[in-house]
């Protein structure tokens, strides 16, 4: 079922065919929590930094997949909410648990991580995208990692949407999915503890909202 733009009015919100835009108001009640807790100086910090982590070597390259993030994810949601509304449903339902889980666990267990170079070997335009992201982006609340959270939330929905069902297709966004993933180790935004429990809360929404039983 696609979204009727041209007949919506604000008086029909309550018609069925257009409740589902209340999910919208779930992402003001989550980015209020999450810049709150962005903002909050805590007395300590759980440092997730693992040896494994210090071994992987900073590649300022993988800023590109990271950044790709945010069209990955834009390009998913517009289409889900125009074009196929029970898909934007199901994004909506798994993107409401683990976002929900991600931000209750910033604030019960604050995390940060201790890997951001101080120093580059090479200065380049990519060196200086790094630089300019670690300004604007604190190394806290990490654990377990959005940026991976929104990545599979996107991917298992465009999986499910359709006209993207082909083999193909299905190939080309779950590579882009692990770019996107392995990015934030390269760029040394997020420890592995963060990607291992960003995939293990996005496994459980998947069977909570799109697996089914044959």
């Amino acid at each position: 079922m696609e979204f009727d733009l041209k007949n919506f009015r604000l008086s029909k919100l309550n018609n069925k065919e257009y409740r589902h835009l209340y999910y919208l108001l779930y992402w003001l009640v989550y980015g209020f929590f999450f810049f709150f807790l962005e903002k909050l100086n805590r007395a300590e910090y759980i440092d997730v930094t693992s040896s494994i982590d210090r071994k992987i070597p900073f590649c300022e390259f993988f800023i590109v997949f990271y950044v790709l993030w945010y069209l990955y994810m834009t390009y998913v949601i517009v289409y889900v909410f125009f074009f196929d509304i029970n898909s934007f449903k199901k994004f909506s339902r798994f993107a409401i648990i683990t976002y929900s889980v991600a931000v209750i666990s910033y604030f019960v267990f604050p995390s940060m991580q201790t890997l951001r170079p101080t120093e580059f070997a090479r200065d380049n335009i990519f060196t200086d995208a790094v630089k300019f992201l670690y300004t604007i982006d604190t190394p806290t609340n990490v654990c377990p990692s959005v940026h991976v959270i929104g990545s599979l939330s996107a991917l298992f929905t465009i999986w499910n949407a359709k006209g993207h069902k082909k083999g193909a297709i299905r190939a080309v966004f779950l590579i882009l999915a692990i770019l996107i993933i392995v990015s934030t180790l390269f760029i040394k935004q997020h420890a592995i503890i963060d990607v291992i429990l960003g995939f293990l809360v996005c496994i459980v929404a998947y069977f909570i909202v799109f697996y089914k039983k044959a």
